[in-house]
């Protein structure tokens, strides 16, 4: 099983790979906070639809980048 790299919003890659209110869940249009990169390209999910489908998707995801904090931050 390949391992799946997890990415916290830090200063390092938060310009490169922020989430604006801009981007939207793919499941649902609501604004997204979890980008998932895929082996097959990228979905963007908001904290309900990306926590649904974590576990489905792990088999397939390189990258799962999680800016949910900002959601406490408000």
């Amino acid at each position: 099983m390949q391992e799946t790299e997890v990415v916290e919003t830090n200063p390092e890659n938060a310009v490169a790979e922020s989430l604006t209110a801009a981007d939207r869940c793919d499941s649902c249009g609501a604004q997204a906070y979890v980008r998932a990169t895929l082996q097959f390209g990228e979905l963007l999910f908001c904290l309900h639809h990306a926590t649904l489908n974590k576990k489905a998707l792990e088999p397939v995801t390189v990258k799962w980048h999680d800016e949910s904090d900002k959601l406490l931050a408000r």
